[in-house]
């Protein structure tokens, strides 16, 4: 009994064993396999390349490109994972996406006020504001400029949350109704392909408004 119950680890077992036979076949690979990248690393490279492109058009500096795109890129990842069936969808919630946009805002609040104060002030009042309104204008793009970190994070978390919401409130209903479910799958097909695209919009829209924020700088 105990020969049978771990002759399972024996690399060579029968006379005919093929235990060996993934690393003998990893010699015969094609040459490209090697030295080509794959279809996903050559999409991942061209979508970083034109966004820094787009962050440096925004911005002139070509430092922010990699902060911005690397927080593109952990959003987007994290809006697509929670597609997956059993997954929690970590954007959905106000801790993950609030923690990003207050993280973002104060860190650009703190270099602008600290480094670059004059352009600072000078955001607060509109170029040909009359003198009578600068007072209130300071106030409403002061509230506004507070307001930013919330109006990212409810927007990510807001757009993610629905779609989900729709699919699982739909499922519910027609669970009892297996023909009804049937019927129905064209549009639960239509609803994860409209959830991708929102799940690449919202990230993008966070790091895009995250850039024109920056820019203000």
């Amino acid at each position: 009994m105990m020969m049978n119950l771990f002759s399972v680890f024996d690399p060579a077992t029968g006379n005919l064993s093929l235990n060996w036979l993934s690393m003998i076949l990893l010699m015969f690979l094609p040459q490209p396999f090697w030295n080509l990248q794959s279809k996903i690393i050559n999409m991942l490279v061209l979508i970083n390349k034109n966004l820094s492109n787009e962050v440096i058009l925004h911005t002139n500096k070509k430092e922010p490109s990699i902060m911005l795109v690397s927080m593109f890129m952990l959003i987007l990842i994290n809006n697509l994972m929670g597609l997956t069936p059993y997954v929690f969808t970590a954007s959905a919630h106000l801790v993950f996406s609030m923690s990003f946009a207050l993280s973002m805002w104060m860190s650009l609040m703190l270099y602008g006020w600290i480094n670059k104060y004059n352009s600072m002030f000078t955001h607060l009042v509109p170029i040909g504001t009359p003198s009578i309104l600068m007072p209130f204008m300071v106030l409403i793009e002061t509230i506004s400029n507070f307001i930013r970190p919330g109006s990212l994070a409810v927007r990510l978390s807001a757009n993610m949350i629905a779609g989900h919401l729709l699919m699982s409130l739909l499922g519910n209903n027609l669970s009892q109704s297996f023909s009804m479910m049937m019927l129905m799958m064209w549009l639960f097909m239509l609803l994860m392909l409209f959830e991708m695209a929102v799940a690449f919009i919202q990230a993008y829209v966070f790091m895009t408004l995250t850039t024109l924020y920056s820019s203000e700088i």
